[in-house]
């Protein structure tokens, strides 16, 4: 142990370092909301793309208003599944496509913050959140200036990425 060591650089994935497929096939599925519909069907290519970089397979079932994320046999990081389970949580909570798929970066971390269980009374729960936004959401760009982080604010939950 030296000073020479960064202690909290972290590594980049290689696919040379995993040899083979996974033994079993990982999926994780999200509901989305049905306004959330047209916008998913015109993106969801960009959303493919993103995911067949890093073997991930993915579906968008209309029908039953859901998104399936799922590993292939090209999958080689084993983190990835989590990475595009996160996306399509993102996608579901109205982060736009451009912003989502930046979590499939490796130094890109997300958190959805439920907000709503904080006040019991409707009133001061509206009055806060309001004070979170800030006028024209000035309070909101400027935490994102200061924190370097994307952060939406919607209904009872607080998105961060």
């Amino acid at each position: 142990d030296n000073d020479e060591i960064d202690h909290w650089k972290i590594e980049e994935f290689k696919e040379e370092e995993v040899a083979g497929s996974f033994l079993e096939e990982s999926s994780f599925a999200t509901l989305f909301p049905k306004y959330r519909e047209k916008y998913l069907r015109e993106v969801w290519s960009i959303v493919t793309k993103s995911l067949e970089k890093y073997g991930v397979g993915c579906e968008l079932n209309l029908v039953e208003g859901s998104m399936t994320v799922k590993t292939t046999r090209k999958t080689r990081d084993p983190y990835i599944i989590l990475k595009a389970r996160d996306l399509i949580k993102l996608l579901a909570r109205s982060i736009p496509v451009q912003q989502a798929v930046k979590i499939l970066n490796d130094d890109t971390q997300t958190d959805i913050i439920k907000i709503g269980g904080i006040v019991r009374s409707k009133e001061r729960f509206v009055k806060r959140r309001q004070r979170l936004l800030g006028p024209d959401g000035a309070t909101l760009k400027a935490l994102e200036l200061l924190t370097n982080c994307y952060i939406l604010v919607q209904g009872n939950t607080v998105s961060a990425m």
